[in-house]
């Protein structure tokens, strides 16, 4: 396969750059696969996996929502935050998982729709790092 560049930045920086044979992400309306010379293209990104071919090798990552934009000369995909799968701290994960769910149950049953929508996407971003993690 033809390789081309790949950058994915974080509010943190640059999380990667550099070249890659192949990026399979999940969009807001599915799958969608990125080899070179894809037409432009440009899509949300919303709390899922991802993996990137490194040298003939696929990597595993977790993205939390962001935006991909291809171009003929690379692919950027801006993300609120991403971790390779084996670099996710497993028990940190648990935890966050365990309190999102006990936030989300307090929020309920004093109907804060505000605490609930963030303690949904705090729950929803554990779980895929969780399920990620397992990719690695």
């Amino acid at each position: 396969m033809t390789p081309f560049k790949l950058q994915i930045i974080t509010p943190d920086g640059v999380f990667y750059d550099g070249m890659t044979e192949n990026v399979i992400v999940r969009t807001t309306v599915g799958d969608k696969g990125i080899l070179a010379r894809h037409e432009p293209y440009v899509a949300a990104l919303p709390i899922g996996k991802f993996k990137v071919k490194i040298d003939g090798e696929f990597r595993y990552g977790a993205i939390a929502s962001g935006t991909i934009k291809v171009s003929k000369d690379k692919t950027v995909i801006l993300a609120q935050s991403c971790e390779w799968a084996d670099e996710i701290d497993l028990d940190r994960a648990i935890k966050a998982k365990e309190m999102a769910e006990q936030k989300l149950e307090e929020f309920e049953k004093t109907d804060n729709d505000k605490g609930i929508a963030i303690a949904e996407y705090k729950l929803k971003r554990a779980i895929n790092r969780i399920e990620t993690h397992k990719l690695k």
